[in-house]
């Protein structure tokens, strides 16, 4: 049996959460079909100024706020009734701003790393019913948010994703040294967080498996391994619904699972994506003599010394099309993609 999945207020038929992908990779179609088939779809809010009619090329964090509203408002055109949320990056400098935007624009949940969602609970304090969804990749992490949330907010999460940081793509909750060492347990971390909430705080909440999850057969495996739910990210990039452009689809039907990587994040995170280009995304900044044209980071080490390249602008390329000087976030799983569906299609072979 796959059961069903309640966060918070808000329930799904299905145990299943798109996992955020930016630029816009997971904007408001792909979020609005995975509700509407029936499971949480999630905008990602980072860089959606970019290519957004409110950018002028100098408000980048005004026109990050009305974007994100506009994303939420198609995508409950497509599923009025779905549960929508967003995915908010604490490593982004308006971070701030994100939640509250997620708040206003009717986010029914929000999911947040990159970082841990310290403050969380105070920024969606006058919007009770929204869900909070902290993702970490260790029991110790989910521990020191627990503590900081009810000390200072008397909150505590409606749900926790526990991150494979040796399979799941785009950043990372984890040192690069520490990533692919083999010794990594996802599921004993799990039941581990499941445990922790249920013996300190007497509570019963979902904690979701999320990195490397492709199939029904993996959904079961993790469901018998005690999560109760999955996020999946990779798998719905080859859809017909994917807000990402054609080109970003073909490079995943292309890859190969030599093609994909670790690299380091300008934001100080480890991150995996398609690798081979990694020098001409750099080479192109340098070319250019780009610097930084948004500032969207906490802890950019493009802004502040040059280091790498511009990450934001390097995955808006992507998002359009340029595949040479873009990068192409992705799971270990991408080179599984052997051809383009709908969102419906991939619900009908997961849960049919």
């Amino acid at each position: 049996m796959i059961p069903d999945l309640k966060i918070g207020k808000h329930r799904v038929p299905y145990p299943l959460i798109q996992g955020g992908m930016g630029v816009r990779v997971s904007g408001y179609r792909l979020a609005g079909h995975v509700a509407k088939s029936g499971g949480v779809g999630l905008v990602a809010a980072a860089g959606l100024a970019l290519n957004s009619p409110y950018y002028s090329g100098k408000n980048y964090y005004e026109a990050d706020a009305l974007a994100l509203k506009e994303e939420l408002r198609k995508a409950y055109e497509i599923a009025p009734d779905g549960v929508i949320g967003v995915n908010c990056m604490v490593a982004v400098k308006n971070y701030d701003d994100s939640v509250r935007a997620s708040c206003e624009g009717g986010a029914k949940l929000i999911v947040s790393g990159a970082g841990l969602p310290l403050s969380l609970p105070g920024l969606t304090a006058d919007y009770p019913d929204v869900a909070l969804v902290p993702i970490v990749s260790s029991l110790k992490a989910a521990q020191l948010i627990a503590r900081k949330w009810h000390k200072g907010f008397d909150r505590l999460p409606d749900a926790v994703v526990v991150e494979d940081p040796d399979t799941a793509g785009g950043h990372l909750g984890e040192k690069l040294e520490n990533i692919g060492r083999g010794d990594y347990d996802q599921y004993a971390t799990v039941r581990a967080v499941k445990d922790y909430f249920k013996t300190q705080w007497s509570l019963d909440i979902p904690v979701i498996a999320a990195g490397g999850v492709w199939d029904r057969q993996d959904i079961l495996h993790a469901v018998e391994q005690g999560a109760d739910g999955v996020q999946m990210a990779s798998r719905f990039v080859c859809t017909e619904e994917c807000d990402a452009s054609e080109k970003f689809k073909e490079a995943y039907l292309r890859c190969n699972p030599e093609d994909i990587g670790l690299i380091m994040s300008p934001a100080g995170l480890p991150g995996r994506a398609l690798k081979e280009n990694i020098d001409h995304i750099r080479q192109r900044d340098v070319d250019a003599g780009l610097r930084c044209p948004s500032g969207c980071l906490k802890k950019c080490a493009y802004k502040e010394n040059q280091e790498r390249f511009c990450i934001v602008h390097a995955l808006d390329r992507a998002q359009q099309g340029d595949i040479d000087t873009g990068l192409v976030f992705c799971g270990t799983n991408a080179w599984k993609a052997d051809r383009i569906c709908t969102v419906q299609d991939i619900f009908d072979e997961l849960f049919g």
